[in-house]
């Protein structure tokens, strides 16, 4: 099978979504598949995986990503000649999907990653509220119902699609996560290198450091907690736009001796980070399918976060983690002081983190997308018309 997967980002990018892609593919070409990934970039970057396809694009300032409309002749040839693409972008590679793989007959699976409508408020607050939902309930049902298959990383978004108007079948498949680097005897970086006593419990968060994370919230429950027990700390380990705004704010807050910030680190770094925490904290509801709270979990970390789809439909409350029903500082409080003064609950809801993470290895899910690429396959051809097989008749002549 030759399977395309589309994205407007890939590596040297890291976000989940590449890490996704990037593990799919990994086991889909370990299973005999033939995976291809159409995407925009430096032309002269050295990929260390095969059959990375990158078309010119138009650098988006510092972000990762760059900006076109449409694939390289050399790439659109090639995509031409996919059983199936699976696209993780709606908005550039889901217009070229639809644009060069409907005519042809070539069916598509699209992966709703993002909550586009609460990107649209931490990114754009000075449009009026509410601006994010019009968003999704224009664009998103409209694409979803005109392709083959939509997926869902959690119950939560499923019912989220649902309620925005996607009426088209949606498969709820979590995003895998490679547990195999957690674990092994991971070696934790020594706790005096934050300047963290051996006594101290550690909170930490992992990820972009970026206005949709809403780490001032975070930063404003730890500033409360810490007041409550000083042997609490927290580590924010990751970079991004906000660094300088948030260091700024632990230091107007008098905390910069209970609070370290890493900055960027490397990815096969996390799990050492993780081996030195006591336990995982986050402020987000914009993550559909949160890889970070998995490989937290996954390193017998508990889990501290706010009910939204996605962390919601992870974490149990009371069972690897604690869930606050709503964003409330007294209730997120109460909460990471508990963690923090608890241990035993923290030992047993982290034995039961490391068991709950099982169900998102990625082999587990890579083979239940496999299962979906045949299923569309199989009934997408039933339904291959004459125009689409004389397009794809005309295509190698070309």
């Amino acid at each position: 099978m030759r399977i395309g997967m589309l994205a407007d980002a890939y590596k040297p990018y890291i976000s989940g979504v590449t890490n996704v892609i990037d593990l799919t593919k990994r086991y889909l070409e370990s299973v005999g598949q033939d995976v291809f990934v159409f995407t925009f970039g430096d032309q002269d970057y050295e990929d260390d995986e095969p059959n990375v396809i990158r078309s010119p694009g138009l650098p988006v300032k510092v972000s990762g990503f760059y900006f076109n409309v449409r694939y390289s002749r050399e790439a659109s040839r090639l995509l031409h000649t996919m059983d199936v693409v699976h696209v993780h972008h709606p908005f550039l590679s889901g217009r070229l999907a639809r644009w060069h793989c409907k005519p042809r007959g070539i069916p598509i699976v699209f992966t709703n990653h993002t909550r586009y409508d609460l990107y649209t408020q931490a990114y754009l607050p000075m449009l009026p509220d509410g601006a994010g939902d019009v968003f999704m309930k224009t664009f998103i049902p409209g694409f979803c119902n005109s392709i083959d298959r939509v997926v869902a990383p959690s119950e939560g978004l499923k019912k989220v699609l649902e309620r925005v108007g996607v009426t088209n079948r949606i498969d709820v498949v979590p995003n895998g996560v490679d547990l195999s680097r957690f674990r092994q005897n991971i070696k934790p970086i020594p706790r005096d290198k934050f300047g963290f006593d051996a006594d101290d419990v550690i909170l930490i968060y992992t990820g972009r450091l970026a206005p949709e994370k809403d780490l001032p919230f975070l930063l404003r429950v730890f500033n409360g907690a810490v007041q409550a027990y000083p042997h609490i700390r927290l580590l924010l380990v990751g970079g991004g736009p906000e660094l300088d705004n948030l260091q700024d704010q632990v230091h107007y807050m008098g905390i910069a001796d209970k609070v370290h910030f890493t900055g960027r680190v490397e990815y096969d770094q996390v799990p050492r980070y993780l081996a030195t925490a006591d336990a995982f904290v986050t402020a987000s509801v914009t993550e559909v399918h949160p890889l970070t709270v998995i490989e937290a979990m996954a390193s017998g970390l508990p889990v501290l976060g706010i009910e939204s789809p996605g962390v919601g439909d992870t974490v149990t409350d009371g069972k690897d983690g604690f869930i606050i029903p709503e964003k409330d500082i007294a209730s997120f409080t109460a909460k990471m002081v508990r963690l923090a003064t608890d241990r035993d609950s923290r030992q047993t809801m982290g034995a039961q983190a490391i068991r709950t993470a099982e169900q998102y290895s990625y082999e587990r899910t890579s083979q239940r997308m496999l299962e979906i690429y045949e299923e569309v396959i199989s009934t997408h051809t039933a339904r291959y018309g004459l125009r689409a097989r004389w397009i794809r008749f005309w295509d190698r002549w070309r």
